[in-house]
Protein backbone atom coordinates (compact mmCIF):
# COMPACT_ATOMS: atom_id res chain seq x y z
CA UNK A 1 0.00 0.00 0.00
CA UNK A 2 1.19 3.58 -0.60
CA UNK A 3 2.81 5.37 2.25
CA UNK A 4 0.27 7.88 3.57
CA UNK A 5 1.14 11.51 4.01
CA UNK A 6 1.42 12.47 7.68
CA UNK A 7 -1.71 14.22 8.84
CA UNK A 8 -1.31 17.92 9.36
CA UNK A 9 -3.10 19.82 12.08
CA UNK A 10 -6.15 21.84 11.33
CA UNK A 11 -6.13 25.44 10.24
CA UNK A 12 -3.10 26.76 12.07
CA UNK A 13 -3.99 30.35 11.28
CA UNK A 14 -6.41 30.53 14.18
CA UNK A 15 -5.13 31.89 17.49
CA UNK A 16 -1.86 33.05 15.99
CA UNK A 17 -2.20 36.66 17.14
CA UNK A 18 -1.02 37.26 20.70
CA UNK A 19 -2.89 39.92 22.61
CA UNK A 20 0.31 41.21 24.20
CA UNK A 21 1.77 41.91 20.74
CA UNK A 22 -1.22 44.07 19.79
CA UNK A 23 -1.08 45.83 23.15
CA UNK A 24 2.58 46.76 22.62
CA UNK A 25 1.87 47.98 19.09
CA UNK A 26 -1.07 50.02 20.35
CA UNK A 27 1.11 51.69 23.03
CA UNK A 28 3.51 52.68 20.25
CA UNK A 29 0.61 54.08 18.22
CA UNK A 30 -0.66 55.98 21.24
CA UNK A 31 2.78 57.51 21.80
CA UNK A 32 3.00 58.53 18.15
CA UNK A 33 -0.51 60.03 18.14
CA UNK A 34 0.10 62.09 21.28
CA UNK A 35 3.46 63.28 19.95
CA UNK A 36 1.93 64.33 16.62
CA UNK A 37 -0.90 66.20 18.37
CA UNK A 38 1.42 68.07 20.72
CA UNK A 39 3.94 68.97 17.99
CA UNK A 40 1.18 70.23 15.70
CA UNK A 41 -0.35 72.30 18.48
CA UNK A 42 2.79 73.72 20.12
CA UNK A 43 5.26 74.11 17.25
CA UNK A 44 3.12 74.59 14.16
CA UNK A 45 0.35 76.63 15.72
CA UNK A 46 -2.51 74.37 14.55
CA UNK A 47 -5.73 75.04 16.42
CA UNK A 48 -6.86 71.60 17.56
CA UNK A 49 -9.62 70.61 19.94
CA UNK A 50 -7.19 69.07 22.40
CA UNK A 51 -9.94 67.76 24.65
CA UNK A 52 -11.58 65.68 21.95
CA UNK A 53 -8.24 64.59 20.50
CA UNK A 54 -6.98 63.43 23.89
CA UNK A 55 -10.33 61.70 24.46
CA UNK A 56 -9.93 59.79 21.16
CA UNK A 57 -6.41 58.73 22.13
CA UNK A 58 -7.65 57.96 25.65
CA UNK A 59 -10.03 55.36 24.20
CA UNK A 60 -7.01 53.35 23.09
CA UNK A 61 -5.38 53.82 26.48
CA UNK A 62 -8.48 52.53 28.26
CA UNK A 63 -8.72 49.59 25.85
CA UNK A 64 -5.11 48.63 26.57
CA UNK A 65 -5.46 48.96 30.32
CA UNK A 66 -8.62 46.83 30.31
CA UNK A 67 -6.95 44.18 28.18
CA UNK A 68 -3.96 44.05 30.53
CA UNK A 69 -6.18 43.85 33.61
CA UNK A 70 -8.66 41.25 32.33
CA UNK A 71 -6.63 38.86 30.18
CA UNK A 72 -3.35 37.00 30.86
CA UNK A 73 -0.28 38.15 28.99
CA UNK A 74 -0.04 34.94 26.98
CA UNK A 75 -3.61 35.05 25.66
CA UNK A 76 -3.96 34.40 21.96
CA UNK A 77 -6.88 35.96 20.16
CA UNK A 78 -9.40 33.97 18.21
CA UNK A 79 -10.32 35.02 14.68
CA UNK A 80 -13.38 36.96 15.88
CA UNK A 81 -11.54 38.64 18.77
CA UNK A 82 -8.66 39.73 16.55
CA UNK A 83 -11.06 41.06 13.90
CA UNK A 84 -12.97 43.10 16.49
CA UNK A 85 -9.68 44.43 17.88
CA UNK A 86 -8.57 45.60 14.45
CA UNK A 87 -11.99 47.16 13.84
CA UNK A 88 -11.59 49.12 17.08
CA UNK A 89 -8.16 50.37 15.96
CA UNK A 90 -9.59 51.42 12.59
CA UNK A 91 -12.48 53.26 14.24
CA UNK A 92 -10.22 55.01 16.76
CA UNK A 93 -7.84 56.15 14.02
CA UNK A 94 -10.74 57.32 11.84
CA UNK A 95 -12.14 59.34 14.77
CA UNK A 96 -8.78 60.99 15.33
CA UNK A 97 -8.47 61.77 11.61
CA UNK A 98 -11.99 63.25 11.68
CA UNK A 99 -10.87 65.64 14.43
CA UNK A 100 -7.65 66.57 12.61
CA UNK A 101 -8.57 67.36 9.01
CA UNK A 102 -9.64 64.04 7.47
CA UNK A 103 -7.76 63.30 4.27
CA UNK A 104 -6.03 66.67 4.52
CA UNK A 105 -4.04 65.11 7.36
CA UNK A 106 -0.94 63.36 5.93
CA UNK A 107 -1.20 60.71 8.67
CA UNK A 108 -4.37 59.35 7.01
CA UNK A 109 -2.08 56.82 5.33
CA UNK A 110 -1.76 54.98 8.67
CA UNK A 111 -5.23 53.53 8.16
CA UNK A 112 -3.48 50.90 6.01
CA UNK A 113 -1.76 49.38 9.06
CA UNK A 114 -4.66 47.37 10.60
CA UNK A 115 -5.64 45.94 7.21
CA UNK A 116 -2.08 44.87 6.41
CA UNK A 117 -1.61 43.19 9.80
CA UNK A 118 -4.95 41.45 9.42
CA UNK A 119 -3.99 40.12 5.98
CA UNK A 120 -0.79 38.64 7.43
CA UNK A 121 -2.42 37.00 10.45
CA UNK A 122 -6.11 36.33 9.75
CA UNK A 123 -8.23 34.58 7.14
CA UNK A 124 -9.24 36.23 3.90
CA UNK A 125 -12.82 36.86 5.00
CA UNK A 126 -11.67 38.86 8.04
CA UNK A 127 -9.28 40.87 5.87
CA UNK A 128 -12.05 41.58 3.35
CA UNK A 129 -14.26 42.83 6.18
CA UNK A 130 -11.54 45.09 7.56
CA UNK A 131 -10.61 46.32 4.07
CA UNK A 132 -14.21 47.21 3.32
CA UNK A 133 -14.48 49.02 6.66
CA UNK A 134 -11.27 50.96 5.97
CA UNK A 135 -12.44 52.02 2.50
CA UNK A 136 -15.83 53.08 3.91
CA UNK A 137 -14.20 55.14 6.66
CA UNK A 138 -11.75 56.80 4.27
CA UNK A 139 -14.60 57.66 1.92
CA UNK A 140 -16.56 59.14 4.81
CA UNK A 141 -13.53 61.16 5.92
CA UNK A 142 -13.32 62.68 2.45
CA UNK A 143 -16.62 64.47 3.12
CA UNK A 144 -17.02 64.68 6.89
CA UNK A 145 -14.19 66.08 9.03
CA UNK A 146 -13.13 69.00 11.20
CA UNK A 147 -10.91 71.30 9.08
CA UNK A 148 -7.39 72.02 10.21
CA UNK A 149 -6.97 75.67 11.24
CA UNK A 150 -4.04 77.72 12.35
CA UNK A 151 -4.39 79.88 15.46
CA UNK A 152 -4.65 82.82 13.04
CA UNK A 153 -7.85 81.31 11.61
CA UNK A 154 -6.36 80.21 8.29
CA UNK A 155 -7.74 76.86 7.06
CA UNK A 156 -5.16 74.29 5.95
CA UNK A 157 -6.52 72.50 2.91
CA UNK A 158 -4.89 70.61 0.07
CA UNK A 159 -6.22 71.08 -3.49
CA UNK A 160 -9.26 68.99 -4.44
CA UNK A 161 -7.24 67.02 -7.00
CA UNK A 162 -4.68 66.09 -4.36
CA UNK A 163 -7.46 65.13 -1.97
CA UNK A 164 -8.90 62.82 -4.60
CA UNK A 165 -5.43 61.42 -5.17
CA UNK A 166 -4.99 60.79 -1.43
CA UNK A 167 -8.32 58.96 -1.26
CA UNK A 168 -7.49 56.90 -4.34
CA UNK A 169 -3.99 56.08 -3.05
CA UNK A 170 -5.36 54.87 0.28
CA UNK A 171 -8.06 52.74 -1.37
CA UNK A 172 -5.57 51.19 -3.79
CA UNK A 173 -3.15 50.68 -0.90
CA UNK A 174 -5.80 48.86 1.13
CA UNK A 175 -6.60 46.53 -1.78
CA UNK A 176 -3.02 45.98 -2.98
CA UNK A 177 -1.34 45.58 0.42
CA UNK A 178 -4.18 43.39 1.62
CA UNK A 179 -3.91 41.04 -1.36
CA UNK A 180 -0.12 41.09 -1.29
CA UNK A 181 0.07 40.29 2.42
CA UNK A 182 -2.57 37.58 2.06
CA UNK A 183 -0.64 35.89 -0.73
CA UNK A 184 2.73 36.07 0.99
CA UNK A 185 1.33 34.91 4.33
CA UNK A 186 -0.53 32.06 2.62
CA UNK A 187 2.65 30.85 0.91
CA UNK A 188 4.61 31.07 4.16
CA UNK A 189 1.96 29.06 6.00
CA UNK A 190 1.82 26.51 3.18
CA UNK A 191 5.57 26.12 3.23
CA UNK A 192 5.53 25.77 7.02
CA UNK A 193 2.86 23.06 6.86
CA UNK A 194 4.72 21.28 4.09
CA UNK A 195 8.01 21.35 5.99
CA UNK A 196 6.18 20.01 9.03
CA UNK A 197 4.84 17.13 6.92
CA UNK A 198 8.37 16.51 5.64
CA UNK A 199 9.78 16.38 9.15
CA UNK A 200 7.00 14.01 10.23
CA UNK A 201 7.66 11.73 7.27
CA UNK A 202 11.38 11.67 7.97
CA UNK A 203 10.78 11.08 11.68
CA UNK A 204 8.50 8.16 10.85
CA UNK A 205 11.10 6.61 8.57
CA UNK A 206 13.79 7.13 11.19
CA UNK A 207 11.62 5.48 13.85
CA UNK A 208 11.11 2.47 11.60
CA UNK A 209 14.86 2.25 11.08
CA UNK A 210 15.54 2.52 14.81
CA UNK A 211 12.85 -0.06 15.54
CA UNK A 212 14.46 -2.43 13.08
CA UNK A 213 17.73 -2.08 14.97
CA UNK A 214 16.02 -2.82 18.28
CA UNK A 215 14.33 -5.89 16.80
CA UNK A 216 17.62 -7.17 15.41
CA UNK A 217 19.35 -6.63 18.73
CA UNK A 218 16.57 -8.46 20.57
CA UNK A 219 16.75 -11.36 18.14
CA UNK A 220 20.50 -11.59 18.63
CA UNK A 221 20.43 -11.34 22.42
CA UNK A 222 17.59 -13.84 22.89
CA UNK A 223 19.24 -16.41 20.65
CA UNK A 224 21.63 -17.63 23.35
CA UNK A 225 19.09 -18.23 26.17
CA UNK A 226 16.73 -19.97 23.74
CA UNK A 227 19.53 -22.26 22.61
CA UNK A 228 20.29 -23.02 26.24
CA UNK A 229 16.65 -23.83 26.96
CA UNK A 230 16.52 -26.19 23.97
CA UNK A 231 19.72 -27.96 25.00
CA UNK A 232 18.63 -28.46 28.60
CA UNK A 233 15.17 -29.63 27.57
CA UNK A 234 16.71 -32.17 25.17
CA UNK A 235 18.89 -33.58 27.97
CA UNK A 236 15.91 -33.77 30.33
CA UNK A 237 13.82 -35.55 27.72
CA UNK A 238 16.51 -38.23 27.41
CA UNK A 239 16.70 -38.79 31.18
CA UNK A 240 12.99 -38.77 32.11
CA UNK A 241 10.90 -41.89 31.63
CA UNK A 242 7.53 -40.42 32.66
CA UNK A 243 5.51 -40.05 29.40
CA UNK A 244 3.54 -37.05 30.66
CA UNK A 245 6.64 -35.14 31.72
CA UNK A 246 8.40 -36.07 28.50
CA UNK A 247 5.43 -34.70 26.51
CA UNK A 248 5.66 -31.42 28.42
CA UNK A 249 9.38 -31.20 27.72
CA UNK A 250 8.79 -31.90 24.04
CA UNK A 251 6.25 -29.06 24.04
CA UNK A 252 8.88 -26.78 25.55
CA UNK A 253 11.33 -27.79 22.78
CA UNK A 254 8.72 -27.13 20.09
CA UNK A 255 7.89 -23.70 21.46
CA UNK A 256 11.58 -22.92 21.73
CA UNK A 257 12.00 -23.76 18.05
CA UNK A 258 9.01 -21.57 17.27
CA UNK A 259 10.52 -18.64 19.18
CA UNK A 260 13.78 -19.19 17.32
CA UNK A 261 12.02 -19.05 13.95
CA UNK A 262 10.10 -15.89 14.91
CA UNK A 263 13.25 -14.14 16.08
CA UNK A 264 15.11 -15.25 12.97
CA UNK A 265 12.46 -13.72 10.70
CA UNK A 266 12.38 -10.55 12.80
CA UNK A 267 16.13 -10.27 12.71
CA UNK A 268 16.16 -10.83 8.95
CA UNK A 269 13.60 -8.03 8.48
CA UNK A 270 15.16 -5.61 10.92
CA UNK A 271 18.86 -6.26 10.96
CA UNK A 272 20.68 -2.95 11.43
CA UNK A 273 24.33 -3.77 11.45
CA UNK A 274 26.83 -1.89 9.31
CA UNK A 275 26.08 -4.11 6.33
CA UNK A 276 22.44 -2.98 6.38
CA UNK A 277 23.29 0.70 6.68
CA UNK A 278 24.52 0.59 3.11
CA UNK A 279 23.38 -1.48 0.17
CA UNK A 280 23.67 -1.72 -3.61
CA UNK A 281 21.72 0.87 -5.53
CA UNK A 282 19.25 -1.68 -6.93
CA UNK A 283 18.53 -3.01 -3.43
CA UNK A 284 17.62 0.48 -2.23
CA UNK A 285 15.35 0.90 -5.26
CA UNK A 286 13.62 -2.42 -4.63
CA UNK A 287 13.05 -1.46 -1.00
CA UNK A 288 11.59 1.90 -2.01
CA UNK A 289 9.35 0.33 -4.67
CA UNK A 290 8.18 -2.62 -2.57
CA UNK A 291 5.01 -0.96 -1.13
CA UNK A 292 3.80 -0.23 -4.68
CA UNK A 293 4.72 -3.55 -6.32
CA UNK A 294 1.22 -5.07 -6.06
CA UNK A 295 -0.93 -2.18 -7.22
CA UNK A 296 -1.64 -3.44 -10.73
CA UNK A 297 1.29 -1.62 -12.35
CA UNK A 298 4.59 -3.12 -13.49
CA UNK A 299 7.72 -1.51 -12.05
CA UNK A 300 10.82 -2.18 -14.17
CA UNK A 301 14.02 -1.68 -12.16
CA UNK A 302 17.29 -1.52 -14.09
CA UNK A 303 19.46 -4.10 -12.38
CA UNK A 304 22.46 -3.34 -14.64
CA UNK A 305 23.32 -7.02 -14.90
CA UNK A 306 27.00 -7.74 -15.22
CA UNK A 307 28.07 -4.43 -13.72
CA UNK A 308 29.30 -3.85 -10.21
CA UNK A 309 26.73 -1.52 -8.67
CA UNK A 310 27.79 1.24 -6.32
CA UNK A 311 27.08 0.84 -2.63
CA UNK A 312 25.11 3.78 -1.25
CA UNK A 313 24.10 4.80 2.23
CA UNK A 314 20.69 3.53 3.29
CA UNK A 315 19.50 6.81 4.76
CA UNK A 316 15.83 7.14 5.78
CA UNK A 317 15.44 10.34 3.75
CA UNK A 318 16.71 8.61 0.59
CA UNK A 319 14.39 5.62 0.96
CA UNK A 320 11.35 7.72 1.80
CA UNK A 321 12.05 10.29 -0.89
CA UNK A 322 12.45 7.66 -3.60
CA UNK A 323 9.33 5.89 -2.35
CA UNK A 324 7.30 9.06 -2.81
CA UNK A 325 8.63 9.57 -6.35
CA UNK A 326 7.83 5.97 -7.26
CA UNK A 327 4.38 6.29 -5.72
CA UNK A 328 3.65 9.38 -7.79
CA UNK A 329 4.75 7.53 -10.95
CA UNK A 330 2.61 4.50 -10.09
CA UNK A 331 -0.40 6.69 -9.26
CA UNK A 332 -0.45 8.34 -12.69
CA UNK A 333 0.95 5.61 -14.92
CA UNK A 334 -1.21 3.49 -17.20
CA UNK A 335 0.61 0.18 -16.80
CA UNK A 336 4.38 0.62 -16.50
CA UNK A 337 6.99 2.50 -14.50
CA UNK A 338 10.68 2.38 -15.44
CA UNK A 339 13.49 3.07 -12.98
CA UNK A 340 16.82 3.47 -14.80
CA UNK A 341 20.21 3.94 -13.22
CA UNK A 342 23.59 5.12 -14.41
CA UNK A 343 26.78 6.10 -12.64
CA UNK A 344 30.26 7.38 -13.16
CA UNK A 345 33.16 7.91 -10.79
CA UNK A 346 31.68 11.25 -9.80
CA UNK A 347 27.90 10.98 -10.01
CA UNK A 348 25.03 8.55 -9.56
CA UNK A 349 21.95 9.18 -11.75
CA UNK A 350 18.47 7.80 -11.25
CA UNK A 351 15.62 8.31 -13.72
CA UNK A 352 11.97 7.42 -12.98
CA UNK A 353 9.69 7.37 -16.04
CA UNK A 354 6.06 6.29 -16.44
CA UNK A 355 3.67 5.83 -19.34
CA UNK A 356 0.99 8.14 -18.00
CA UNK A 357 -0.16 11.56 -19.23
CA UNK A 358 2.85 13.36 -17.76
CA UNK A 359 3.00 16.55 -15.76
CA UNK A 360 0.50 19.24 -16.80
CA UNK A 361 2.48 21.84 -18.79
CA UNK A 362 1.16 24.79 -16.78
CA UNK A 363 2.64 23.47 -13.50
CA UNK A 364 5.83 21.92 -14.84
CA UNK A 365 7.90 24.85 -13.64
CA UNK A 366 6.30 24.82 -10.19
CA UNK A 367 6.72 21.15 -9.34
CA UNK A 368 8.23 20.74 -5.93
CA UNK A 369 6.29 23.60 -4.37
CA UNK A 370 3.90 22.54 -1.60
CA UNK A 371 0.20 22.17 -2.41
CA UNK A 372 0.82 22.72 -6.13
CA UNK A 373 -2.35 20.77 -6.99
CA UNK A 374 -5.43 19.49 -5.26
CA UNK A 375 -6.20 16.09 -6.71
CA UNK A 376 -9.28 14.03 -6.18
CA UNK A 377 -8.82 11.02 -3.97
CA UNK A 378 -11.59 9.13 -5.78
CA UNK A 379 -10.23 9.16 -9.31
CA UNK A 380 -11.14 5.77 -10.86
CA UNK A 381 -8.06 6.01 -13.07
CA UNK A 382 -5.86 5.83 -9.98
CA UNK A 383 -7.50 3.32 -7.62
CA UNK A 384 -4.47 3.12 -5.35
CA UNK A 385 -4.07 6.86 -4.98
CA UNK A 386 -4.35 8.03 -1.39
CA UNK A 387 -4.04 11.78 -1.76
CA UNK A 388 -0.28 12.41 -1.54
CA UNK A 389 -0.69 16.11 -2.20
CA UNK A 390 2.66 16.78 -0.57
CA UNK A 391 4.41 13.76 -2.05
CA UNK A 392 6.62 15.55 -4.57
CA UNK A 393 7.50 18.33 -2.15
CA UNK A 394 8.45 15.82 0.56
CA UNK A 395 10.46 13.76 -1.90
CA UNK A 396 12.28 16.80 -3.28
CA UNK A 397 13.05 18.17 0.17
CA UNK A 398 14.29 14.86 1.59
CA UNK A 399 16.41 13.96 -1.43
CA UNK A 400 17.93 17.44 -1.64
CA UNK A 401 18.82 17.06 2.02
CA UNK A 402 20.89 14.02 1.03
CA UNK A 403 22.72 16.10 -1.58
CA UNK A 404 20.69 15.23 -4.68
CA UNK A 405 19.61 17.52 -7.49
CA UNK A 406 16.15 16.87 -8.96
CA UNK A 407 14.69 17.83 -12.33
CA UNK A 408 11.20 17.23 -13.70
CA UNK A 409 10.13 16.89 -17.32
CA UNK A 410 7.78 15.03 -19.65
CA UNK A 411 8.83 12.14 -21.83
CA UNK A 412 6.75 13.40 -24.77
CA UNK A 413 4.53 16.27 -25.77
CA UNK A 414 1.33 15.81 -23.70
CA UNK A 415 -0.73 17.09 -26.65
CA UNK A 416 0.32 14.27 -29.00
CA UNK A 417 -2.28 11.76 -30.13
CA UNK A 418 -2.26 8.43 -28.33
CA UNK A 419 -0.97 6.65 -31.41
CA UNK A 420 1.97 9.05 -31.66
CA UNK A 421 3.13 8.79 -28.06
CA UNK A 422 6.15 6.57 -27.29
CA UNK A 423 6.04 3.97 -24.53
CA UNK A 424 7.87 6.19 -22.06
CA UNK A 425 5.70 9.22 -22.66
CA UNK A 426 4.78 10.22 -19.12
CA UNK A 427 6.48 12.10 -16.33
CA UNK A 428 10.27 11.98 -16.05
CA UNK A 429 12.06 12.63 -12.77
CA UNK A 430 15.84 12.66 -12.66
CA UNK A 431 17.80 12.47 -9.42
CA UNK A 432 21.56 13.05 -9.45
CA UNK A 433 23.88 12.62 -6.46
CA UNK A 434 27.60 13.34 -6.20
CA UNK A 435 29.25 10.03 -5.35
CA UNK A 436 31.17 11.46 -2.42
CA UNK A 437 27.90 12.24 -0.61
CA UNK A 438 26.10 8.87 -0.69
CA UNK A 439 28.43 6.25 -2.19
CA UNK A 440 30.54 4.04 0.07
CA UNK A 441 33.40 1.66 -0.58
CA UNK A 442 33.26 -2.06 0.20
CA UNK A 443 36.08 -1.78 2.72
CA UNK A 444 33.98 0.71 4.67
CA UNK A 445 31.90 -2.20 5.92
CA UNK A 446 34.68 -3.37 8.20
CA UNK A 447 35.51 -6.88 9.17
CA UNK A 448 33.03 -9.35 10.60
CA UNK A 449 33.25 -9.56 14.36
CA UNK A 450 34.04 -12.99 15.83
CA UNK A 451 31.23 -14.70 17.64
CA UNK A 452 31.57 -15.04 21.39
CA UNK A 453 31.85 -18.44 22.96
CA UNK A 454 28.35 -18.11 24.38
CA UNK A 455 26.82 -17.17 21.01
Amino acid sequence: MPTPTPALPGDTRTEWVRLRTLIVLRWLAISGQLTAILVAYRFYGIDLDLGLCVLAVGASVIFNLMAVAIFPQNKRLTETEATLTFLFDLSQLALLLYLTGGLHNPFALLILAPVTISAAALRARSTVLLGAAAIALVTLLAFVYVPLRLVTGEVLRIPALFELGSWLAIVIGVVFLGLYSLRVASEIRSMGDALLATQMALAREQKLTDLAGVVAAAAHELGTPLATIKLVSSELADEIDDPDLRADIELIRQQTDRCRDILRSMGRAGKADRHMQQAPLSAILREAAEPHANRGKTIHIDESAGRAQPLILRKPEIVHGLRNLIQNAVDFSRANVWIDTAWTEDHILLRIVDDGPGFPPHILGRIGDPFVRRRSQNDPARPGYEGMGLGLFIAKTLLERSGAELSFANGADPFLHETERPARSGAVVEVVWPCDLIATKPEALGENQPLSASG
